[in-house]
């Protein structure tokens, strides 16, 4: 079982998620579609409304996206 943690970001079919801020019972999350760029929407779920977006994504690793920003 995967453990959720602040700034990681998901890749999902319908772009990125980045983990913002992570309590208890709520996420607060980043959608956007360009890694580079990271211009977009500020949301807040549940951790269940959550997971259930990231279910069929993939967690980038730290040298994803190192190799992103450089």
């Amino acid at each position: 079982m995967l453990k959720l943690q602040q700034d990681q970001v998901w890749k999902t079919a319908e772009g990125y998620l980045r983990i913002v801020r992570l309590e208890r019972l709520s996420v607060a999350y980043k959608a956007f579609q360009d890694l580079t760029t990271r211009d977009g929407t500020h949301h807040e779920v549940s951790k269940k409304e959550f997971t259930r977006l990231i279910k069929s994504g993939t967690l980038l690793t730290a040298d994803e996206l190192r190799g992103v920003r450089e």
